[in-house]
């Protein structure tokens, strides 16, 4: 089916202009929802709300079909310091370049991905659809897509549109966060008294610089532990009672995040606890027919190290989105008006008739 590509990435443009005006950041993007699902029901779509998620789903749903759904996320990170331009005011230049805070991350996605939702809900399609908008990415946020999931129907295959230059990152590293504690005894430190809690870590902090999972990912590589945060002492005379340190841990699909946990308490003296296990590595396999498809269309399948709502996903999904990610979270942040023009048509090449299992 021919589409009007140039009037859609128009479209898509002059609607994430508007939402760059809107600041969104986590936790805080309520007026940059109520715009959005303003224009998707100006196009005469019903929306659904869930605090400042927006989802919209197909007509004739039919749950004898499988489901495909559309995300992307309608948050960004606070401004970095380092901005030369405005980050809430969106500047088009010549060259075609769009600056503004969550142009790249994931603004551009967000809206390619929308309007060719609307485009897919023209024509007869082996799937339903459902687009969903979601908030909270940025900070893993309960009342994120991970809110939303439950109250939609069954979803065979997801789609997140992040930064990844229209290459699709089929696996995905997951996150868990360990905080670790030691506990001493406090006394003078200019006497010998007191059991020092710094020096009980010692040991533990040099195990996680130095071991290694046995399993390793063809996609991922092997798990990474990185001590990031130390917490210890109150003044330089009182020997400390108390250290704990952070651990960031990111896996591969060959653990859960419940796995690695078990692995470490055996290894380590201290007491760790896990902020959550929720954030899960996914990965889906190459011979699923998207996966297929992209590739066909000259696209190269890689791994993601870095996190997005796919960890909350319990279904198979991919990420696909233009933008780059080293351009995320940076100062004068932007996209490539081309960039998002390319992803509306691969979107649809991808999409359209394609089955999805």
């Amino acid at each position: 089916m021919n589409y009007p590509i140039e009037l859609l990435t128009q479209e898509a443009v002059g609607l994430l202009q508007v939402l760059i005006s809107i600041p969104s950041v986590s936790r805080d993007e309520a007026l940059a929802a109520d715009a959005l699902q303003r224009y998707i029901e100006m196009q005469g779509i019903q929306t659904g709300r869930k605090g400042n998620n927006v989802w919209c789903m197909s007509p004739m749903f039919d749950t004898q079909r499988p489901t495909l759904l559309l995300n992307s996320h309608i948050d960004t990170v606070k401004p970095v310091a380092g901005w030369m331009k405005q980050p809430f005011k969106p500047r088009l230049e010549s060259n075609g370049k769009l600056f503004g805070l969550g142009s790249n991350d994931a603004g551009a996605s967000l809206m390619s991905l929308l309007q060719v939702f609307i485009q897919l809900c023209s024509s007869p399609q082996p799937y339903n659809l459902i687009f969903l908008a979601s908030c909270e990415e940025e900070v893993s946020g309960k009342g994120g897509i991970e809110s939303v999931l439950p109250m939609l129907p069954p979803i065979s295959f997801g789609l997140v549109g992040e930064p990844t230059e229209m290459q699709p990152a089929i696996a995905e590293k997951g996150l868990m966060v360990l905080d670790v504690t030691a506990t001493g005894r406090s006394g003078h430190a200019a006497r010998e008294e007191g059991d020092n809690a710094i020096y009980k870590v010692l040991e533990d902090i040099a195990w996680f610089r130095d071991y290694r999972f046995e399993k390793i990912s063809p996609l991922l590589g092997p798990v990474k532990m990185s001590v990031t945060v130390i917490q210890a002492g109150t003044q330089h005379n009182v020997v400390p009672d108390r250290c704990t340190f952070t651990v960031d841990i990111r896996s591969n699909e060959c653990y859960s995040n419940e796995e690695l946990f078990e692995e470490i308490s055996r290894h380590i003296q201290c007491q760790p606890v896990a902020r959550s296990f929720r954030l899960s590595s996914s990965h889906v396999s190459p011979d699923h027919p998207l996966v297929r498809q992209a590739v066909a269309m000259g696209r190269t399948p890689f791994g993601s190290p870095t996190l997005s709502d796919q960890a909350l996903m319990r279904f198979p999904s991919m990420k696909m989105g233009p933008g780059k990610s080293s351009r995320s979270h940076t100062a004068d942040e932007f996209i490539f008006v081309q960039e998002i023009q390319e992803a509306i048509g691969l979107y649809l090449r991808l999409l359209d008739g394609t089955a999805i299992g």
